[in-house]
Formats: C-alpha cells, structure tokens, sequence
C-alpha cells in the first residue's frame, strides 16, 4: 500500500480511536449514574465491555498502521 493511502487510513483509525474514548468516556459516566441511584447496570455494563473491545480493536488498527508506515 502506498504512504499517502496508509496517511488517509491512518487518519481514520485516529478518529476512531478518539471517538472511541469520547464515547467510553460516555458510558462509564452512565454506569456510574445508575449505580450511584441504585439501578441495575448490568445491560450498561455489558454495553461499556463490547465498547472496550471495539477501542481495542481501532488502537490495534492504527498500531498496525503506523508499524507498516515504519
């Protein structure tokens, strides 16, 4: 793949991963919420656990890409 192509996907894979941790910030506030007044979090908690291991997956995207830009 050529540099300027692996610049553009590198500059998704960093939205994403910005996004990512604007949105996990999000829901661990929301967690925090209805813990705090009593309510169950367990459907809130398994939201913020398959948001953790999609942010893992869009920082291992752009390791990879910045690997391949050397």
């Amino acid at each position: 793949m050529n540099r300027d192509l692996l610049l553009q996907h590198l500059a998704i894979a960093e939205r994403h991963v910005a996004k990512g941790e604007a949105h996990l910030a999000k829901q661990e506030a929301l967690v925090a919420e209805l813990d705090r007044d009593g309510h169950d979090t367990t459907g809130a908690l398994a939201v913020l656990y398959t948001m953790r291991q999609t942010q893992r997956l869009h920082e291992q995207e752009r390791d990879r890409i910045l690997a391949e830009l050397g």
